[in-house]
């Protein structure tokens, strides 16, 4: 029996380093693609190590002067983002986990939640409401459409439905207040649905361009990935006759293949920073909050 489950072990082991590696080597290529010259990419002789090293898509890209404003909007974004998405998903997921004898409207609401998750009004009619509202080209236009996360509130709410009731009953007869049970008990109990959720909202809100695209008009309100989806390397003759030596080698270095990939590269970085400090909450999170009782 022990030898059945160590070569068992063993083929399940080796599957999962094969999924691995499969998810692993696009990064690893769009890596080295952007570290490489641009013949050696268009050839497509690269794999995963960089060949004829050198960053010149890298130091396009962080010359662009656009650059850095777009960032420090798409941080913003970030931060008020998802500050709204989590205030929100936790004062409407702890009413929806009480029972129907405590909340008798329960119902109404969950089935409102459920609706909007499984239809919207399309895009048209949200961008004419986005527009009467006067929150074209404003940093609302971009968190607000997305404000209340429906999946996270599913989510917290089962992971909430799974606290002892004993707990709030105990701090109600102290003399503690709702809202006291609710950010003295509940929150600091549900630390890996919160950290759950919060990676979910962070990541949908540093990647979106979409919105960007369309609700965005001016350059220093656009965010990052907005920029850089729009960004091209692209050089006229004219151009290249008014620039010196040093910036004609330096762009004839680069293909809209390296700078993409560096784009790309550059977009994740601050995922894989964030990731490694969420991942432990992350599978305990997911399944918890899964769960219905």
């Amino acid at each position: 029996m022990k030898k059945k489950k160590s070569v068992f072990s063993i083929i399940i082991n080796i599957v999962l380093l094969v999924f691995g590696l499969a998810c692993l080597y696009p990064i690893l290529n769009t890596l080295a693609i952007s570290l490489s010259d641009r013949t050696s990419a268009a050839l497509g002789q690269i794999t995963i190590f960089p060949k004829n090293f050198n960053t010149a898509a890298y130091k396009t890209l962080l010359e662009e002067k656009q650059f850095m404003v777009s960032f420090f909007v798409s941080v913003k974004r970030v931060l008020l983002g998802t500050t709204i998405n989590m205030v929100i998903t936790i004062l409407m997921a702890y009413p929806l986990s009480k029972s129907e004898s405590t909340f008798k409207a329960r119902k109404y609401y969950i089935w409102i939640v459920v609706f909007t998750m499984m239809f919207n009004g399309g895009l048209v009619p949200t961008f004419i409401l986005i527009k009467n509202l006067n929150l074209i080209d404003t940093i609302w236009a971009l968190v607000l459409p997305c404000a209340v996360p429906v999946f996270n509130v599913i989510l917290l709410m089962n992971f909430f439905r799974s606290v002892p009731t004993s707990l709030e009953e105990a701090a109600l007869i102290d003399g503690a207040s709702v809202n006291k049970v609710l950010w003295q008990i509940y929150v600091p109990l549900s630390k890996a649905a919160l950290a759950t959720i919060l990676l979910f909202s962070i990541v949908k809100h540093w990647n979106s361009f979409f919105d960007g695209k369309i609700y965005i008009n001016s350059l220093s309100k656009m965010p990052l990935q907005t920029y850089i989806q729009s960004l091209i390397v692209e050089i006229s003759p004219e151009q290249m006759m008014n620039m010196a030596q040093e910036e004609i080698d330096k762009y004839l270095d680069v293909s809209n293949l390296t700078f993409n990939s560096a784009k790309v590269i550059v977009s994740i970085i601050p995922v894989l920073v964030i990731y490694p400090f969420i991942q432990r909450y992350f599978v305990t999170g997911i399944v918890l909050g899964s769960v219905k009782e």
